[in-house]
């Protein structure tokens, strides 16, 4: 048999094994609210082709390929065991079982490893959360397909209402065409149909209802039967308390705006302060994409190596507030044409680290250029640390980070020598560190940050809001704190 014929008779084994993972893995979730991962990244609703490859993923952060064949055992070991809502990291398991040196079975180190989601340790599934969207622009369509996306197990967030202002003839039908198609993300993973009698888009099952109204005083959520709702409002328009309070309406408990608020509005980045935020607080804020990219790792360096200053430099790929020809714009520059030029604008990320790290006392500035791509952009991170360090040192220290760390679903990691914007597109993560273009010099740290300023942005929102309504679920194993 040729080398050739051993490729291809290896590739059909764990293509095999990678089809009995999928009803597994659905199972696990529809029943159990068990979100099964692979070093952080979800397997629900995986093809067999998507579950290789984020296999495969894993020998640019664990130094090898991790294989079907080594993970499946972990997964049928889950699957015969009493488990409660929880999401367990198949990578982690087959990661520290290869350095347990107790002799223990595969089912053994499992069922000790995941104890606290079992038996009588298990929590209890939550009833779903009420989730209303207001305004249904690129950040709202993605916070929506991410939503539907996750509602599997009919346990954790719902989607029930979209608020947008009227648009005239078949607004409805034109909405639901840009949730099913999106010219950067791609199609809708699923199906899609409309009822324009009763005003509701109907996504894989969930029926969700389109309110139209052109100010959040006009709406009683409670008569479309919502109640205890987490408002999302992607429009902008309101960023502080007393603006975001006009969203307090019949039928909602808690505002989470999808932009950087100002005054005392508490500015959250997951992985970072999520968990300041207080149980009663009602109002609240994402910050910005920008924001969420760099705060992680700058967390992260400052921990280890201390920072004493910084300053970040975006380079961002062009949004809806710019024009697509020379026009008028109320802001100095954003008014020329976005798909032609680079423009220079100002960014009050550096701004909103105070907020989310109050504790780091360095001083960090920042600035911004726009670029004609679509989406994804970069922050190069310029630091100077408390101590010297080397560039091996910081690389494997970074890449540690984004494999075992807490902030593991913040920061990603890659070492593809000709990596481009464009490959980030869809990263789940809200920055992603390049290895080849990390730089180091004694006390001085480069950093460049990849970030998908649309969806990892989205899905840092959706973990904000699993956490405050009570269906974030604890990871298996414990990362290492």
């Amino acid at each position: 048999m040729t080398v050739n014929d051993d490729s291809f008779t290896n590739w059909k084994i764990r293509e095999e094994i990678a089809e009995s993972m999928i009803p597994l893995i659905g199972k696990l979730h529809r029943e159990q609210d068990v979100t099964v991962l692979l070093h952080s990244r979800s397997l629900v609703n995986k093809s067999v082709v998507s579950i290789l490859k984020t296999h495969r993923f894993a020998r640019q952060i664990d130094g090898a390929e991790l294989s079907v064949t080594e993970t499946m055992p972990f997964l049928q070991a889950l699957a015969a065991l009493d488990l409660g809502p929880s999401q367990i990291d198949l990578g982690m398991l087959a990661t520290m079982y290869k350095a347990d040196d107790r002799g223990l079975s595969v089912e053994q180190f499992t069922a000790e490893a995941v104890a606290g989601a079992t038996g009588a340790n298990k929590i209890e599934r939550r009833e779903p959360r009420d989730v209303v969207l207001y305004g249904f622009g690129r950040i709202g369509r993605l916070v929506a397909r991410l939503l539907i996306e996750k509602s599997g197990s009919g346990n954790g967030l719902r989607l029930r209402a979209i608020v947008v202002r009227g648009g005239g003839a078949q607004d409805i039908v034109k909405r639901a065409s840009l949730l099913r198609r999106d010219s950067i993300h791609g199609q809708f993973q699923g199906t899609i149909t409309v009822d324009e009698d009763s005003s509701t888009i109907v996504a894989n099952g969930n029926a969700i209802k389109v309110i139209y109204a052109d100010d959040p005083s006009h709406v009683d959520y409670t008569e479309y039967g919502i109640r205890d709702a987490i408002l999302i409002d992607n429009t902008g328009k309101w960023r502080d308390r007393e603006g975001l309070s006009k969203h307090l309406r019949p039928g909602i408990e808690k505002v989470v705006l999808t932009a950087p608020g100002k005054g005392d509005v508490p500015n959250i980045v997951h992985g970072v302060n999520h968990d300041t935020v207080k149980p009663d607080e009602q109002i609240l804020s994402c910050a910005s994409c920008t924001t969420n990219a760099i705060v992680p790792p700058l967390k992260a360096m400052d921990d280890e190596y201390g920072v004493l200053r910084g300053h970040v430099e975006t380079v961002h790929s062009f949004t809806n507030d710019q024009n697509l020809l020379d026009n008028y714009h109320k802001s100095e520059r954003r008014g020329r044409s976005a798909p032609l030029n680079m423009v220079i604008t100002e960014t009050g990320a550096a701004s909103a680290v105070a907020k989310a790290l109050p504790d780091l006392k360095a001083k960090i500035s920042g600035s911004s250029i726009r670029v004609p791509v679509p989406d994804v952009s970069i922050a190069i991170l310029n630091l100077q640390l408390a101590r010297e360090a080397t560039r091996e040192e910081v690389h494997d220290y970074l890449r540690e980070v984004s494999l075992t760390s807490p902030l593991k679903r913040q920061i990603d990691f890659t070492t593809a020598p000709d990596a481009v914007s464009s490959d980030f597109i869809g990263s789940r993560h809200a920055s992603i560190v390049d290895a080849g273009a990390l730089k180091v010099d004694g006390d001085n740290a480069i950093l460049y940050l990849w970030y998908d300023n649309e969806f990892g942005y989205s899905c840092q929102v959706v973990r904000v809001v699993q956490h405050v309504s009570g269906v974030e679920y604890p990871t298996y194993p414990a990362t290492a704190v």
